[in-house]
């Protein structure tokens, strides 16, 4: 699936973590984005109006998360909400659970 941003409604994004940047580089590769990984602000939120993501890339970027670092995200967790809300919180999250 690809997702698409006009770049004329992005605003300058935040500065991006290390962590955070190799996120968005798996993100922006997974789901084929036309916008670059450093782009991605850690703020903007990663379904809807943010990068405009969808439950396939949601499906996609897990796989890759779970063989690269280990970590389990599961459709019915009550937390994917805030889990997914931005790039910052999904790093974290996976940060925090990652098999190091």
């Amino acid at each position: 699936m690809t997702a698409s941003i006009p770049h004329a409604r992005m605003a300058p994004p935040a500065a991006q973590s290390p962590f955070e940047r190799e996120l968005a580089q798996l993100i922006a590769e997974v789901t084929n984005l036309d916008v670059a990984a450093q782009e991605i602000d850690p703020a903007a939120a990663l379904f809807g109006e943010g990068l405009g993501l969808d439950s396939i890339d949601l499906l996609e970027i897990a796989l890759v998360v779970s063989q690269r670092y280990g970590v389990a995200l599961r459709s019915d967790d009550p937390a994917n909400r805030e889990i997914f809300a931005c790039l910052r919180n999904f790093s974290a999250y996976i940060d925090q659970h990652r098999k190091k």
